[in-house]
């Protein structure tokens, strides 16, 4: 399990909480054993997470943070890249990071992240700043993975952040697999959005995706929803937690909170055993045809 200080929540500052509040949240992952926080310049988060490390053991934590590759309409340069990462280390008070990632990068721009700032990248893990070179999708607008699909092809990467899940695996095959033959880390966001939250989110989506014959009405079985996962697990968000978890090439699943009591329960989940074999079977079946949902 990695801590994400991101998304809506970014810790609870993006839902009316305070910073105390926010170290709180880290310092009780911590706790639980989480060793991954996950961070970036654009989240806000990076003083938060600073704060909360403060007297932890320095090799007890992979801390990870991202610049995005873009100002505006143009692609960043290497200075600003390495102005970036001195920015984040300052925030973070921190001598380096563990893993630097290329943030959200899309398809059109995978080139010039390659070409240009992967090598800038390199000269700043030579110099001690950061220790694994990462890149991450933009999966919500790249949800057939073409920027990770490249990254794994060409085998560079240290570690690659990808959107998983129930709904959408098709990373699997696409990012998973040959990025883990090259040695790469793989990080696992988005395995938990609204639809597993929302009833009524999930019922629309699964309705959308039937009408479009990219799934089979009868493997959903009866009852709304995947009711078939009902005996499986207390509730949807635990089953796609333990469904991303015990995928096979996933280092690391992410989730992100605001929320202590949110945290230990999302723990637990991770902490749980696999889905029966014959339930994870049949999501892999259902969904095998599935690529353009992310399940927000």
């Amino acid at each position: 399990m990695g801590l994400g200080a991101g998304g809506a929540s970014r810790l609870g500052l993006g839902t009316g909480r305070t910073g105390e509040e926010a170290v709180t949240v880290v310092r009780r992952a911590l706790d639980l054993g989480v060793n991954i926080v996950d961070t970036a310049e654009v989240y806000g988060t990076e003083e938060a997470v600073g704060r909360a490390l403060k007297g932890v053991p320095r090799s007890t934590v992979v801390v990870s943070t991202k610049k995005t590759p873009s100002s505006g309409d143009r692609p960043i340069t290497a200075r600003e890249l390495a102005e970036g990462l001195d920015a984040s280390l300052k925030r973070l008070g921190l001598d380096y990071v563990d893993i630097y990632h290329l943030h959200g990068v899309a398809p059109a721009r995978y080139g010039h992240a390659r070409d240009e700032l992967y090598p800038a990248m390199l000269k700043l893990k030579a110099a001690g700043k950061m220790r694994f070179v990462g890149i991450t999708e933009a999966f919500e607008s790249d949800r057939v993975h073409g920027t990770l699909s490249a990254a794994a092809a060409d085998g560079v990467w240290d570690v690659m952040m990808v959107g998983f899940n129930i709904l959408n695996q098709s990373a699997r095959e696409r990012v998973v697999a040959p990025a883990g033959r090259s040695g790469a880390g793989i990080l696992c966001m988005f395995a938990v959005r609204r639809a597993f939250s929302d009833p009524a989110r999930l019922k629309e989506i699964l309705a959308d995706l039937v009408s479009r014959g990219r799934i089979r009405a009868p493997l959903l079985g009866r009852g709304p929803g995947l009711g078939f996962l009902s005996g499986e697990a207390e509730g949807m968000v635990e089953a796609a937690y333990r469904f991303c978890r015990h995928e096979p090439g996933i280092h690391c699943t992410l989730s992100g909170t605001g929320s202590v009591a949110h945290l230990e329960a999302n723990a637990a989940a991770l902490n749980a055993s696999s889905l029966s074999p014959s339930v994870t079977a049949r999501l892999k079946e259902l969904f095998a045809g599935v690529d353009d949902v992310s399940g927000g």
